[in-house]
């Protein structure tokens, strides 16, 4: 561990409180995040119309959207591995183009099996994008504030479903779905106007400095150059990849049974408009942005574990009322609402996984640990639109969707198999 003589000598991680160049750090995680979900998700926004226009079923439309969260485990790996073999700073900016590229050609796919591919492309760039501003968020904010400031860049998330919800059921109606994709190439600027303002992980960059200067030990390098992925592998690590993967899983299957084909259960189960189903969903992430920015002070002042249980608590309750209990509710909008909010709000223990992910691994694999975790999980997702729609055939879309609330619940208790890891502080070695 470096000796800190004076304060230009420590890390960004050992300040007291984040100052300019964290906020940098933070816009760029934050917007990254932001545009990352807006990409992925606008096309939920748009399956009615990219269905008529190229004539697919709700099979085919469930495939595709399938495909790109199963890219996401591709990309989250490569760009994992890339990240911690060339910095944080340089791999965050190759994903946002890499999403960015594809959104772009998918307005101009003419059948399925182009917009197969165009998708696949957005979701590697958005498979690499998550872990790599999680990791440089957790590597130079100060501990005492890692999981308010890594929540914060989840509330990105809700913000990006916002914007997608403006754009697929407001804008997409008058330019049509292909310019809705391709206006999404917009994210790619902020990389040309921020990149050179952006600082380097200094904690990644004090690792890299300590093992060309021989202070780590050669068996520790030895172990550095064996491989990212295999060190995950390693017994040290084995345990607690696997159980943060399981982890993975069950919060992903909450989300993502949640919205896939949340707009479209309230567009053709409930009929309603395709403005007003955006509108609901704006709803739904407002919760989803309070959930996240909250998230983060409750978890710094009672801990990872309790916070992580109360907020999935909500987001199940929420669920089952506007799923499985809609005729309770179903006279009563005002109710309904607080119930899409509160569905939004649980989400916010999503916002938990980064920096628990920062402080359970060290810098030599963190970024390659929470890449391959977060995505492979979300690969795992290849399955969940299809799933929705074989269930929603004998119990509608709500109830296919409902599942989200039993994966949600899950993964409150699953957190308590881990340590309690707030205040944690982390070191270039480990």
């Amino acid at each position: 561990m470096p000796i800190v003589k004076n304060m230009a000598d420590r890390l960004l991680s050992e300040y007291k409180k984040p100052g300019k160049e964290h906020y940098y750090i933070l816009l760029m995680s934050w917007a990254g995040w932001v545009f990352d979900f807006y990409d992925l998700t606008l096309y939920t926004f748009l399956l009615i119309p990219i269905g008529r226009a190229l004539r697919l079923s709700n099979i085919d439309l469930s495939y595709i959207l399938g495909t790109s969260l199963a890219a996401t485990a591709l990309g989250g790996i490569v760009f994992g591995i890339l990240a911690d073999h060339y910095g944080r700073r340089s791999v965050l900016q190759w994903t946002i183009l890499t999403y960015s590229i594809g959104t772009f050609l998918s307005g101009l796919a003419p059948g399925f099996y182009s917009l197969v591919l165009f998708r696949i492309l957005t979701g590697i760039g958005v498979g690499g994008e998550w872990a790599t501003g999680q990791t440089y968020v957790g590597e130079t904010f100060p501990p005492g504030v890692r999981a308010r400031f890594g929540a914060f860049m989840q509330t990105g998330a809700p913000v990006g479903v916002a914007l997608a919800a403006l754009i697929g059921g407001f804008v997409s109606p008058l330019i049509g779905w292909r310019l809705s994709f391709m206006v999404s190439v917009l994210p790619a600027l902020l990389v040309i106007m921020v990149r050179k303002r952006l600082p380097e992980s200094d904690l990644w960059t004090e690792r890299n400095r300590l093992i060309e200067s021989g202070t780590l030990s050669n068996d520790v390098v030895t172990k550095e150059t064996g491989g990212k992925l295999r060190a995950l592998l390693d017994p040290a690590y084995a345990g607690t990849f696997m159980k943060s993967l399981l982890l993975a899983v069950f919060i992903m299957s909450a989300y993502w049974f949640t919205y896939a084909w949340l707009p479209g259960y309230l567009y053709e189960q409930r009929h309603f408009s395709m403005s007003k189903s955006g509108l609901w969903m704006i709803i739904t992430q407002t919760g989803g942005f309070v959930g996240y920015a909250t998230f983060g002070f409750i978890a710094d002042r009672f801990g990872r574990r309790p916070a992580f249980t109360i907020y999935a608590i909500l987001m199940a309750s929420g669920l089952v009322m506007v799923t499985l209990l809609w005729g309770l509710i179903a006279n009563y909008p005002s109710v309904i609402l607080v119930f899409m909010f509160m569905v939004g709000f649980g989400t916010g223990f999503f916002g938990g996984y980064g920096p628990l992910m920062s402080e359970l691994f060290p810098t030599k694999i963190r970024n390659t640990a929470m890449g391959t975790a977060f995505n492979l999980a979300r690969g795992v997702q290849f399955f969940t639109p299809v799933v929705i729609v074989v269930v929603a055939a004998h119990y509608g879309l709500g109830g296919g969707i409902s599942i989200a609330s039993l994966f949600a619940l899950l993964a409150g208790l699953w957190i308590w198999a881990f340590p309690e890891t707030r205040g944690r502080r982390l070191t270039a070695i480990r």
